[in-house]
């Protein structure tokens, strides 16, 4: 069976979950492996959550360069990996750090690449969201081994253990490779809310909010659903939220299973965000708000009425 490389997306010794969808995504094309790239002592505690998703073996290239440096190192340790492993296909994670490592590595190999996608076939053909979510297409790499980007909850990750078998990497990086270095690193201040990208409800705010102290009633609503926030542009342009929760084409793209959008228009800026979520419920006193004809439910009114009834109903049948 072919070999699918995986390159595992993990933060403070915990495995992503898109990395487990990664992992489960693979299975259609071949035997799954995991790739944790990073400084000595990353791959530890990640190597029992790779094996219970399917992971048969996890390379591991540890070395201080793949730390201390952008993402320069990363690329040209992979591209030699899969030069000498010539996988079926190599999955990376469509946050910021993936698509540029898939960029860099498309570029070194020749190959082609695909990002965003939410879908692949058996046979290499993938599912994408493009032109800002205007279409849908299937796409396929025709070029080298397929590079492949993939969407953040995309599909629900399935456990199928498996051996986990550690192989050692050799780490091999240029000093073309080091001209940016990491010289400082700020720990953000974690909130009880589940990571934007990977929520399986959001709750975000417009212009419509308001103000940063009318957002308290998005948070509250967010945090009885158990779910995360988002913003649109406007909001974060406004100050009225933390541009790192922004959702739209330049923020972050998520695809909950339940997306709610409160004093949201639904420019098409910030409908690529959102608009593959499962469901989506809009409330807005415009009834001509372009983000109703995306809603599966729609309230025409104003959240300030609407949401604290919502929140009470909530509350009541606790």
């Amino acid at each position: 069976m072919a070999e699918v490389l995986v390159v595992v997306d993990a933060s403070g010794g915990t495995v992503r979950k898109v990395t487990l969808e990664m992992l489960t995504m693979a299975r259609a094309l071949g035997e799954p492996s995991a790739v944790v790239l990073g400084a000595p002592g990353t791959a530890a505690p990640l190597t029992a959550a790779l094996g219970e998703y399917g992971a048969a073996k996890v390379y591991v290239a540890e070395h201080d360069d793949l730390d201390g440096f952008l993402v320069a190192p990363k690329a040209e340790v992979l591209a030699a990996l899969v030069a000498e492993k010539s996988p079926a296909a190599v999955l990376l994670s469509s946050g910021q750090e993936g698509k540029e490592i898939a960029g860099r590595l498309a570029v070194k190999l020749g190959n082609g690449l695909l990002t965003d996608v939410s879908a692949l076939d058996a046979d290499g053909t993938a599912t994408q969201s493009v032109f800002a979510g205007s279409w849908v297409v299937k796409s396929k790499v025709t070029t080298g081994v397929p590079l492949v980007t993939v969407r953040p909850n995309s599909l629900t990750p399935e456990a199928a253990p498996a051996a986990a078998e550690q192989v050692g990497v050799e780490v091999a990086v240029s000093d073309k490779a080091k001209k940016v270095a990491v010289v400082e690193r700020v720990t953000a201040q974690k909130s009880a809310r589940p990571e934007l990208t990977e929520a399986s409800v959001v709750v975000s705010g417009g212009r419509g909010v308001g103000s940063a102290e009318n957002f308290a009633l998005v948070e509250e609503l967010a945090d009885l659903l158990g779910g995360a926030v988002g913003a649109s542009r406007a909001a974060t342009d406004g100050g009225f939220y933390p541009h790192k929760y922004q959702v739209g084409q330049t923020g972050s793209t998520v695809s909950p299973q339940l997306y709610i959008a409160l004093g949201i228009s639904g420019a098409i800026q910030h409908r690529a965000g959102m608009q593959t979520a499962k469901r989506i419920v809009a409330v807005n006193k415009d009834d001509e708000a372009p983000i109703f004809d995306l809603a599966d439910f729609g309230v025409v009114g104003d959240l300030f009425k609407v949401v604290p009834q919502a929140v009470e109903g909530i509350k009541n049948r606790r």
